[in-house]
């Protein structure tokens, strides 16, 4: 008795401050004086505010939430603010059980909190007419007097909140947390959290939440017991939304017991979701932890539905699989045929997602790719050069070379290089190199271009940076003097390999390759009379042990080639054939050695990856591309076999495919060759 008495007191007495250091006053004048603050104070400082919710209802602790730790200290000195979460509440083919609806915006494919306003009552018309969050908690202390009163303030809070800027958002949040009304709306949610209608119990959570009430306090605990209890009697909108907010909190007791919860729920519930924007909510807010059963029974729910799908929802599906790490290939070409057709109305973040989403979840769709590239490219002049650098990046990253894009940018670089500051300049030199791009009539004043920015940031280049733009110029088969003699000095000291780096294999694989650069791309390289190999190893590896077996039927002998061949420079071949000047007749390996080595060809047979290859061709990309260049300057005709589709062949196909290649004086146009994608 004497504990609730105190409490009781204790109450009062926040109370009784609160009233006397934050009388009412017009929202305005309470935000002129906030701006008008020396040192901003966060929303949490604030002692009656913190005080109270550790305060009121303390035999709430001991009932109601059997899952609330007692040895969490809320709203302690330190607390911090959660961070705000973008959410997407969507709409429900039920009708609503509470005061509260959502309304669909088919332009953006966004959602909004749509009160439903009941206009016998002025308290609705007036909240209807509030411009800002505090003129709504004015009105509520003057004029709420039921529950459905403060849930719809709440909400209403929370929409207007969401709306501001970020440095509004900052000042108006000590707003809110400092307004005695906010807290009498608080203990309100307390009191009545049983008695509120499902609607207003999963949109007064998420409001909460959103706001950034502290997921350890006594109200956000309070709530999410409350909807474990109520979890079957949520609708399809309800599940949405609640899967929403479990989605920006921490892992407890009561998240992930209300997560489990739920995730059995919207798996009995999966056949009658028949609402397109509530299945890829779900998606994206049950994440990747979901169970994969429950990730087919998703997909499946949204295969039924994709004839209804929107080109913003197509948008957002992309983001939804990527948080569920789920790469459906059937939603994707759906989303991605939507997205080809309404590219024009995609803002540049958006596109800049969709690329990242295929990168993530390992899609490829060249249609896709080159639908975006094209529509960048026609809109090149509208765009800012660091915005193009994004969408080169992002290509780069999944390998597609927008050769016209390319083309265009190459350009713009060459009339205005003073835009590339050093980390652009990294991007460009990454990217062209990667995807084996010199831009037609222009290649060496593109290069000098390149270089002369390098040496402008030579004095304030890392020893990294500097390794990996010199490394990049020497695959496009470019030697930057300059700069390749301040990389040898710092190499000589010894500053570029040190013993504990994390990268230093790859260091020295790349410092590797550019000292093979500037050997064999030097103008005063000439071909050798002979080149010195060795026998890498008799064994062979598995993927090629039918183009071994398939060699051999052609050739009739294995004297007649070398495998596992190791050249200078660290190169490797898989296979070595040696012929006459006129390519008519294979020579046995023992035979050619005794052969003048200019009436013998050399053929080096390589059988390559698709990653090795630019997205939806045969384009070489930029380390293949300088292997097979060295390899020509070191006398050898280079036949590159896409493995993949060899494996593919019948044994017939594949020794009649060999025989092309070797016999044929002209090898078959790679760069003409496309090879099919997941669409």
């Amino acid at each position: 008795m004497n504990n609730k008495i105190s409490y009781l007191l204790n109450t009062v007495r926040c109370m009784h401050r609160c009233n006397s250091v934050l009388t009412p006053k017009s929202s305005a004048t309470a935000r002129k004086h906030i701006l008008w603050v020396g040192r901003y104070r966060g929303p949490l400082e604030n002692v009656n505010f913190r005080k109270l919710f550790s305060n009121i209802f303390p035999s709430l602790h001991g009932s109601s939430l059997r899952f609330l730790s007692q040895k969490t200290d809320v709203f302690s000195t330190g607390a911090n603010i959660q961070p705000e979460k973008s959410t997407e509440a969507l709409v429900s083919e039920q009708a609503p059980q509470s005061s509260l609806e959502l309304e669909k915006l088919d332009d953006s494919g966004s959602f909004k909190v749509k009160h439903v306003v009941d206009h016998s009552d002025p308290f609705f018309n007036g909240l209807q007419k509030c411009t800002c969050p505090c003129d709504i908690l004015d009105l509520a202390s003057e004029s709420a007097v039921s529950i459905k009163h403060f849930t719809n303030c709440l909400t209403a809070v929370w929409r207007l909140f969401k709306n501001l800027s970020e440095d509004q958002q900052r000042y108006e949040k000590q707003l809110i947390f400092e307004h005695p009304a906010f807290v009498k709306l608080c203990q309100q949610l307390l009191r009545n959290s049983r008695r509120m209608t499902r609607g207003d119990l999963v949109f007064s959570l998420h409001a909460v939440v959103s706001l950034g009430v502290p997921q350890n306090t006594l109200l956000v605990q309070t709530l999410l017991r409350v909807c474990q209890e109520k979890l079957n009697q949520l609708d399809n909108r309800c599940i949405s939304v609640l899967a929403t907010t479990l989605a920006g909190l921490d892992k407890d007791k009561n998240v992930s017991a209300l997560q489990a919860g739920l995730q059995l729920l919207v798996e009995q519930r999966m056949p009658s979701i028949r609402d397109i924007f509530i299945l890829q909510n779900l998606m994206k807010c049950m994440g990747k932890d979901v169970p994969v059963f429950l990730k087919k029974k998703l997909e499946m729910a949204v295969l039924k539905q994709i004839d209804h799908l929107t080109f913003p929802n197509a948008l957002r599906v992309f983001s939804a699989l990527v948080a569920m790490n789920y790469c459906s290939i059937p939603i994707l070409n759906a989303c991605s045929k939507k997205i080809q057709e309404n590219v024009h109305d995609a803002p540049f973040r958006r596109l800049i997602l969709i690329l990242e989403a295929c990168y993530n979840l390992q899609y490829r769709n060249v249609k896709l790719f080159s639908a975006l590239a094209d529509y960048i490219n026609s809109t090149a002049c509208l765009w800012d050069k660091r915005q193009i650098i994004l969408f080169l990046s992002a290509f780069e990253t999944l390998g597609f070379q927008p050769s016209e894009l390319m083309g265009v940018f190459a350009e713009k670089v060459t009339e205005d290089p003073e835009f590339l500051n050093l980390k652009n300049l990294l991007i460009v030199l990454r990217v062209y190199s990667r995807l084996n791009y010199v831009p037609r009539g222009q290649k060496h004043l593109f290069f000098e271009t390149l270089h002369s920015c390098l040496n402008k940031y030579l004095p304030q280049i890392s020893n990294t940076e500097l390794l990996k733009a010199v490394y990049s110029l020497c695959i496009l088969g470019y030697l930057p003097h300059r700069a390749l003699d301040e990389l040898l000095q710092k190499n000589s000291r010894g500053e570029l390999l040190l013993s504990d780096d994390l990268y230093k294999e790859q260091k020295e694989m790349m410092l590797r390759c550019v000292k093979a650069c500037m050997e064999l791309d030097s103008p005063s390289f000439t071909k050798p009379a002979f080149v010195l190999t060795e026998n890498f190893s008799s064994l062979i590896s598995l993927n090629l042990r039918k183009a071994r077996e398939a060699l051999i039927e052609l050739l009739g002998d294995e004297n007649m080639f070398r495998q596992n061949v190791q050249l200078p420079y660290k190169y490797h071949i898989d296979f070595e054939i040696r012929m006459d000047s006129d390519r008519k007749k294979v020579l046995p390996i023992a035979a050619a050695d005794d052969h003048a080595d200019s009436s013998v060809q050399r053929l080096a047979v390589l059988f390559v990856p698709l990653s090795a290859f630019c997205v939806g061709t045969m384009h070489p990309q930029g380390k293949l591309a300088m292997k097979k260049r060295h390899l020509n300057k070191l006398g050898y005709h280079v036949i590159l076999v896409l493995n993949k589709k060899f494996q593919e062949m019948t044994n017939k196909d594949a020794v009649e495919f060999l025989k092309g290649k070797i016999y044929s004086e002209n090898a078959f146009s790679f760069s003409e060759m496309t090879v099919q994608d997941n669409n």
